[in-house]
């Protein structure tokens, strides 16, 4: 198994919809890229800890390779908007792959040249950034879109 991990908005639906790809074997939501040790939806949701919503997914790579995962990715959300998603604003909205291996970091970095090309103008803005430390949000929002069906994001 391999981890890969996203931010493409608000999580719930980056969870849900990269949850239903097969080879995905599990699901979470939870926050990176910042600089507050455990912090809380509500500390998130200030602007100010630096972190990213991130869906974080294990999945198996004999079943699905690391370049489908990036290219739903991009298929999911408008990577050209800068800190937002929707009605969703802020750092924590912000488009990134977050590479957890140097082949992992190649691959995002060619589909996003490619992307950028073919499809995107240009303007993509997504970060591809090395991963950090994961802090799992709270349960309440694990496997959102499951447990609400259609009141998950707008992705």
């Amino acid at each position: 198994m391999e981890k890969a991990t996203f931010a493409a908005g608000c999580f719930w639906g980056v969870e849900f919809k990269l949850g239903k790809l097969p080879g995905v074997t599990s699901t979470s939501v939870g926050y990176m890229g910042g600089k507050t040790q455990s912090p809380t939806y509500e500390d998130v949701c200030t602007d100010e800890t630096g972190h990213a919503e991130v869906a974080q997914v294990e999945f198996d790579p004999k079943q699905v390779g690391f370049e489908q995962l990036v290219r739903k990715f991009y298929d999911i959300h408008d990577p050209t908007t800068l800190n937002r998603q929707g009605p969703d604003q802020g750092s924590q909205y912000r488009s990134a792959i977050f590479y957890h291996s140097p082949e992992q970091k190649a691959v995002a970095e060619k589909v996003t040249a490619d992307l950028n090309k073919t499809r995107f103008g240009g303007r993509i803005v997504t970060k591809i950034v090395p991963a950090e430390s994961y802090w799992k949000a709270e349960e309440y929002h694990q496997k959102y879109g499951h447990k609400h069906p259609g009141h998950h994001c707008t992705l």
